[in-house]
């Protein structure tokens, strides 16, 4: 027998330390190796997505059955395209605007409410290329995305996207099929980074998804939600029309500075950086700071109307996918609800909700 080829080195964290089997498989386009845009890459992007598909499928599968949102029974509410008045049609559906254009009867057809269609607004800005837990912060970004993905396809359904880098903004149609989701989640994972010091631009990407208007559905905003809250005003616009649900990717270093004596600090879509020691103070000052930013980042998106779904680099995202998943079953369901959120202790989940004005961790 020959010699046994090498096994693959065991899968790390950005610090370096073993994998937890929770975290997300690392599905950054530009690797440390050599082989950046070559065979190899594409590979290994191919690999990592595959692992995250049977991961989300093996713990997601058959959660959400039946249950989607803007799922109305009936005719239908959406307009669709005037036609010739037929005898035995529906008067109240008569178009007059367009019977008095044409001096012909019409009437305006409307779009059966039978499919959802899922829009995805990826943030991945500069500052998601980071990570000191089990991932990088744009690894669980993709993760999130492929269990939206699973759980919104299929019945039909459509899922599309738009990904903002800050460098440039990508637009992929809504499509439906098991093959076209996965082109779609490929697509996402393999955007180029946006060279440092590139700023993020999310109110951009929403404002692309609302021009032109798009068919009524589901409007998933994935980012960390750092620097200015500038996008309420364009997430309030896309709620008029659609429901919301944001997730937040957070690192603990997000929070919080390590006691690490001297380091130097780099804002990654400025590209400025600053020497600090991190003394008492200053670590308590940026905790505050940190806390303040998002206690306005959750208002404002309660404000907007949208569900928060918090996802940490540290910790088991899919369990946290789960409970926030089962409890807008739940609230879909009818089910009766106290407005209380179980402590962390319990369930390790953060959620903000309308019925809580401060949120609970």
């Amino acid at each position: 027998m020959g010699p046994r080829p090498p096994s693959a080195p065991a899968p790390t964290t950005p610090a370096g330390d073993p994998r937890p089997a929770w975290a997300p498989p690392p599905t950054s386009p530009v690797p440390s190796g050599a082989d950046v845009a070559g065979e190899g890459t594409q590979a290994r992007l191919a690999a990592s997505l595959r692992t995250l598909e049977l991961t989300v499928r093996r713990r997601l599968d058959g959660l959400l059955q039946g249950n989607h949102l803007g799922l109305v029974p009936g005719p239908g509410t959406e307009p669709g395209e005037p036609r010739p008045y037929q005898p035995g049609d529906d008067v109240r559906r008569m178009d007059w605007a367009v019977t008095a254009r044409t001096t012909e009867p019409h009437i305006r057809e409307t779009i059966a409410d039978r499919e959802l269609e899922t829009q995805l607004v990826v943030d991945l800005s500069p500052s998601l290329d980071f990570g000191t837990a089990a991932c990088e912060k744009r690894d669980l970004a993709v993760a999130a995305c492929a269990a939206v993905v699973h759980l919104t396809r299929g019945g039909g359904n459509r899922v599309g996207a738009v990904v903002a880098t800050g460098d440039r903004t990508l637009r992929l149609p809504a499509r439906g099929g098991e093959t076209a989701a996965r082109e779609l989640l490929r697509r996402i994972a393999a955007t180029p980074p946006a060279p440092e010091g590139t700023r993020g631009d999310l109110p951009g990407a929403l404002e692309a998804l609302r021009r032109p208007p798009r068919r009524r559905g589901l409007v998933v905003v994935v980012s960390d939600f750092l620097g200015d809250v500038d996008w309420e005003r364009a997430l309030r616009a896309l709620r008029a029309r659609h429901d919301l649900l944001a997730v937040e990717v957070v690192d603990p270093r997000d929070e919080e500075l390590p006691d690490v004596g001297t380091v130097v600090l780099a804002d990654p879509e400025t590209g400025r950086r600053r020497e600090v020691t991190t003394t008492p103070t200053l670590r308590r000052r940026f905790a505050a700071e940190a806390a303040a930013h998002r206690g306005r980042v959750a208002a404002a998106l309660r404000g907007c109307g949208a569900g928060h779904l918090v996802l940490r680099t540290d910790r088991d995202w899919i369990a946290d996918v789960v409970r926030f998943a089962v409890a807008r079953k739940r609230g879909w369901s009818g089910g009766s609800s106290t407005g209380i959120v179980p402590s962390p202790a319990r369930t390790g989940v953060e959620l903000h909700s309308a019925a809580s004005p401060t949120g609970i961790r």
